[in-house]
């Protein structure tokens, strides 16, 4: 008996010396950070004393978004329509390419487009969840993009929705978007939105 006690003992100290050399191996895997990085992946080595040469600055951009639904040329259509009458017509969706022009009025000078796809998501009240990016066509910062994503429920007097980044003069951008409705009509849907955006860019 007392040599089928000391044969589990050993047992038990050998199997347990057997595996602190894994845990250790297994350990150092995960943080040693020595593994060598796949073709694809390369590290940036970021200057800090460039970074601090450039520093961030906050820029606010003014123009009208002008979402038009009639006439022969609409530049915002429906992809996916409600699934079941609903007042706030929950479950809809629309593809866009929204002019945004320095004025309210649609003839004024255009500045960019609004291009992305904004859905009815609430069930309560008239809320779209918006995904667009703000394709800006003046000046230095022709080519470069602002890209929001948000909730927005339209009948509020001002909606805020977050800027998520951006490409171009907004790599790595940050901030957010105020939208408030200038000119709405019932019988068309067609809309004219002020957006204030605030944008925090190198």
């Amino acid at each position: 008996m007392a040599a089928y006690k000391l044969l589990i003992i050993m047992c038990t100290i050998f199997i347990y010396f057997s595996l602190i050399p894994v845990t250790k191996i297994q350990a150092t895997k995960y943080i040693s950070g020595d593994e060598q990085e796949p073709e694809f992946v390369q590290s940036v080595d970021h200057n800090p004393r460039q970074r601090m040469m450039k520093r961030e600055k906050l820029s606010h951009f003014k123009f009208y978004w002008h979402d038009i639904l009639s006439g022969q040329n609409p530049s915002a259509v429906t992809i996916v329509s409600p699934p079941r009458l609903m007042a706030n017509g929950f479950g809809m969706m629309r593809m866009m390419d929204n002019p945004l022009t320095l004025g309210p009025e649609l003839g004024s000078k255009l500045v960019g487009r609004a291009q992305g796809i904004y859905a009815s998501a609430s069930q309560e009240e008239v809320g779209f969840l918006m995904t667009m990016n703000l394709a800006l066509t003046e000046g230095k910062y022709n080519g470069s993009t602002i890209t929001v994503m948000g909730r927005n429920p339209v009948l509020h007097t001002v909606r805020e929705m977050p800027v998520i980044g951006g490409s171009g003069l907004f790599r790595f951008a940050r901030g957010y978007a105020q939208a408030k409705t200038h000119w709405f009509d019932l019988r068309s849907g067609d809309a004219t939105v002020e957006y204030n955006v605030y944008v925090l860019h190198y």
